[in-house]
């Protein structure tokens, strides 16, 4: 009686032991890499496929307009100077604007077809290690003060949503607006705007 009793025991701890390495597997959470490129969309929020696409057109547009070749014809075909300022977050959502901008630049700069100088807070960077090189760097090496190039022209920009929503559907409105502006003159020189709409629908509880 004493043994069955003991081998029941034994026969629930091990079940129990099973449950317990089932329940380790199951919340072991599973991986697959893709490639960078990849669109993926889980939950329907702006995400890097967003940034990444709306960067690229934005920028294709405004370098095919015609304020480009009027700048080439006024100064001898000289590529102009383009900086990035503040791009604003007005959406619902929490949106990293310092990747989208950082998408904005490398399409510019991948365009070979503007100069691009560093940002406010890159170019205090740079001020600081200049000094340091005027004290400890050969005069053959050091960059002295007074040669940094002005930036013709600035990109200025927002990402706006709208969002309706009813019982499990949910449709996402996006609207990015950029302007460039001419620096001398404060003029607006190209305007430009990427929609971007979707369709989100969530599964109905089962019980």
């Amino acid at each position: 009686m004493e043994r069955n009793r003991l081998g029941r025991v034994g026969l629930v701890l091990i079940f129990l032991g099973m449950l317990a390495l089932l329940a380790a597997c199951a919340s072991t959470p599973q991986v697959k890499r893709k490639a960078v490129d990849t669109t993926i969309d889980l939950s329907g929020r702006w995400n890097d496929a967003d940034s990444r696409m709306v960067s690229e057109e934005m920028i294709s547009d405004c370098l095919n307009r015609p304020w480009l070749e009027r700048f080439h014809v006024t100064h001898g075909g000289k590529p102009p100077t383009v900086i990035v300022g503040r791009v604003r977050n007005r959406s619902h959502e929490h949106i990293n604007v310092q990747t989208f901008i950082k998408d904005l630049e490398r399409a510019l700069i991948n365009s070979g077809r503007v100069q691009f100088v560093a940002s406010k807070a890159e170019r205090a960077g740079v001020r600081e290690e200049r000094l340091d090189i005027a004290k400890h760097a050969s005069e053959q090496t050091m960059k002295g003060p007074g040669e940094e190039i002005g930036a013709d022209f600035m990109l200025i920009g927002s990402i706006n949503t709208i969002r309706d929503e009813i019982e499990g559907k949910a449709v996402m409105f996006y609207q990015t607006n950029l302007e460039l502006i001419d620096m001398a003159n404060n003029l607006k020189v190209w305007v430009g705007e990427k929609k971007i709409k979707k369709l989100i629908k969530r599964p109905k509880a089962r019980w």
